[in-house]
């Protein structure tokens, strides 16, 4: 089967980018919603993010680079398996420019010659040792994890999450999802990240699935089915240019898929790893070093100390894994 690869990203030192969201947020130090420098910045990695991908997955057919029509210099855009996307290729153009990623993630199905089975990357996920389609499709289905997991309800990720799990109680009975899909939700790789699982398991209604840290596999069908039943509500809140409590994010796909029984059981955090920089900035380069996880993300905080440090030594372990040049560099 084909699979894609899409990644969104954007260069926050571009001058057109700056004047833009600051006409649009109002205030460039603006913490609130999500507008944030750790939520933009860019550490100058990812040329590691497509050696990594030439190097230990080199089966993807196609990497589609989503961007608000920005390129970073080095990149070689002629090269057969590169695709670049601007926002305004796919998303309404009474909704751009947004600067809110569950809006440029809800409307990825609509990206030109994508194909149905796709790999969704944040730009902090890095593919660091060899890597097989079977880690994200078997049987032609996403491998995923099916766990449910308490989530406190002050939380601000958890009250959109909440917005999520309204449309998906609202198409799905639990009990019959769990007793048709039995296997998938009680598999034995998943170990004690299931325990809620079965206390739950007579729990009328969905709560929170566990969500790792991940490069998401997803079927474009899956897309194409959760707008037909939650249109009004996804184009709606497409206004948002900002995060927003009103939002719906990426996790109702994700979770429809696995409701409809559309995955093949897989823990995924056998092989991936998250690493907040803000606490463990020495782990995540020995992981990067050793190649510990086929995957790694490492996630940003505008609290990190000696910043600068911690960016050369990531640079420095990638370059000790991934010192060629790959084909998408000039």
């Amino acid at each position: 089967m084909d699979i894609d690869f899409i990644i969104t990203w954007v260069d926050m030192n571009d001058p057109k980018w700056q004047a833009d969201f600051m006409k649009y947020s109002g205030n460039k130090d603006n913490t609130k919603n999500g507008v944030s420098e750790a939520r933009f910045r860019d550490y100058g990695f990812l040329k590691y993010w497509f050696r990594g991908v030439e190097k230990f997955a080199p089966w993807v057919r196609k990497i589609h680079f989503v961007t608000s029509g920005q390129k970073p210099e080095w990149l070689d855009e002629n090269n057969p398996k590169i695709h670049l996307v601007n926002h305004k290729d796919y998303i309404p153009e009474e909704f751009l420019p947004t600067y809110n990623s569950v809006v440029i993630e809800r409307y990825l199905h609509k990206i030109p010659d994508l194909a149905e089975h796709f790999v969704y990357f944040n730009d902090d996920f890095y593919i660091t040792s060899t890597i097989g389609t079977e880690r994200f499709f078997k049987n032609g289905l996403p491998c995923d994890i099916a766990t449910f997991l308490y989530n406190p309800s002050w939380s601000q990720w958890y009250k959109r999450i909440k917005n999520n799990l309204k449309i998906i109680n609202r198409h799905f009975d639990k009990k019959e999802v769990m007793n048709r899909f039995h296997d998938k939700w009680f598999h034995k790789s998943y170990g004690s990240r299931a325990r809620w699982n079965y206390i739950l398991k007579p729990y009328s209604k969905f709560i929170t699935l566990r969500t790792p840290h991940n490069a998401q596999p997803y079927l474009k069908t899956t897309f194409e089915e959760v707008w037909a039943v939650a249109g009004k509500e996804l184009t709606e809140t497409s206004a948002n240019r900002f995060r927003a409590l009103t939002d719906y994010t990426p996790e109702l796909f994700r979770t429809w898929q696995i409701c409809r029984g559309n995955f093949e059981p897989y823990n995924t955090y056998r092989d991936t790893k998250m690493f907040p920089l803000m606490i463990r900035p020495k782990q995540a380069v020995k992981a990067i070093y050793e190649q510990s996880y086929s995957l790694v993300c490492l996630n940003d905080n505008v609290h990190i100390r000696n910043y600068a440090q911690v960016m050369e030594n990531i640079r420095n372990a990638f370059e000790h894994i991934l010192p060629e040049k790959s084909s998408f560099e000039h």
